[in-house]
């Protein structure tokens, strides 16, 4: 079990909710009045929550700090939390625990429905994040809006920091202070399409990550250093151990494959392949369940 007296390996700050998984015969859906679905599920995670776990059921101490509602699906969040070992220091929003709804078809792709509704003006104080600042070796933040104000903090302490922009686009003003202020930063190719390798170059001419990480899905991923090639490098993708069940957090996972290891020590493109491992592994289970722990990481190291 995680100690609250162990300083945290990874400390993550934002992006717990529930996903309700809709399974739907194609992409996009067809418009009718109604529509005759499987069992429709409920998976708490979240880009935040799947991180900590993956880094988690990898061997890391890990904490999780956020916002989650008085409600049940913020029940929901700290049960899983709390079955996948993940130590949660919880806050109570008044707008309740954000969700999602995923209309997921049978290749595994999604369309993603998401609630943040945190309110614009809400802000994490500062006795309650800094005790864990203090002791973290790395945070990892999520793109929540009230993250963005621990920035400053995270510089001072000279905590390295890590983030995950998603599907951005290189334009949105949102992810903006999020790329250029994160060392580690990650995001999915699929946002800015035949510009991902100008919007990555531009995050490290920018800003202050040493490396960029650009998702693929099964096309792999693309890696790009400071000290490199203006060229991101390719990084195959892996083939998952098993049929695609869901593609839902296979990104979070890659983040958690990626830390552990960087935390371990291990070059970036190795870090990279870790990540790779653990994003197919995680197709092939349904919500944050299929997730790849130290044995089967290590019988790839050969």
């Amino acid at each position: 079990m995680p100690s609250s007296d162990a300083p945290p390996d990874v400390l993550v700050i934002g992006g717990t909710g529930v996903d309700t998984v809709v399974r739907v015969d194609t992409l996009p859906v067809p418009l009718s009045d109604s529509l005759g679905v499987g069992p429709i599920l409920e998976w708490p995670g979240h880009t935040g929550g799947n991180v900590a776990l993956g880094c988690r059921a990898l061997g890391l101490n890990v904490t999780l700090l956020d916002y989650i509602g008085d409600d049940w699906p913020g029940r929901q969040v700290r049960e899983r939390l709390a079955a996948g070992d993940v130590a949660f220091d919880a806050l109570i929003s008044p707008a309740g625990t954000r969700r999602a709804v995923n209309l997921v078809d049978p290749s595994g792709h999604r369309m993603s429905f998401y609630d943040g509704r945190d309110p614009a003006d809400l802000r994490m104080p500062r006795d309650a994040y800094l005790p864990h600042l203090r002791r973290a070796r790395h945070v990892h933040l999520s793109i929540v809006n009230f993250a963005r104000f621990l920035f400053d903090d995270i510089e001072e302490l000279g905590v390295p920091v890590s983030t995950d922009l998603h599907d951005w686009d290189g334009l949105a003003e949102h992810q903006r202070e999020f790329a250029l202020r994160a060392d580690l930063v990650f995001l999915s190719a699929a946002g800015a399409g035949e510009r991902i390798a100008s919007v990555m170059r531009e995050i490290l001419r920018d800003g202050r990550a040493q490396a960029v990480v650009a998702t693929a899905g099964a096309g792999g991923s693309y890696l790009l250093t400071r000290d490199g090639s203006s060229t991101p490098r390719p990084v195959p993708a892996v083939a998952p151990p098993g049929r695609v069940v869901d593609s839902n957090g296979a990104g979070d996972a890659y983040v958690s494959g990626f830390l552990y290891g960087r935390l371990g020590g291990r070059d970036l493109e190795e870090c990279a392949r870790l990540g790779a491992l653990a994003g197919a592994h995680a197709c092939t289970g349904e919500g944050s369940t299929a997730l790849i722990g130290q044995e089967q990481i290590r019988a790839t190291q050969v």
